[in-house]
């Protein structure tokens, strides 16, 4: 039975966030990534494949290095899901911006 594994538990982890704010910026093979953390290799080899299987990565293959790549689609998924709370905490900030203004009058 295989696993399905949600985007959210992926990126519930702070390693996996900056494995992810890594590969952002530049494709890299999972030995470069390990060397930004004090984990074990398999450490972080186990992070990668849960955002792989999650698909916030993708992996390519130049001879026999693999490269792991930022999934921005998948990205586009977990935005579309805060949007509607981001536009909540706006309007709610908004408001409270404008209640102080008349308090201090």
């Amino acid at each position: 039975m295989e696993i399905r594994r949600d985007v959210f538990q992926a990126i519930a982890d702070p390693t996996r966030r900056a494995i992810l704010s890594l590969v952002a910026i530049q494709a890299m093979t999972p030995g470069a990534i390990a060397e930004n953390f004090n984990s074990s290799r398999q450490t972080i080899s186990k992070h990668i494949q849960i955002l792989n299987e999650c698909e916030l990565l993708h992996q390519t293959q130049n001879g026999r290095e693999i490269y792991y790549h930022l999934n921005p689609e998948k990205m586009k998924e977990i935005d579309k899901f805060i949007e509607p709370f981001r536009k909540m905490w706006d309007d709610r900030f908004n408001k409270l911006e404008s209640i102080m203004k008349n308090y201090k009058k």
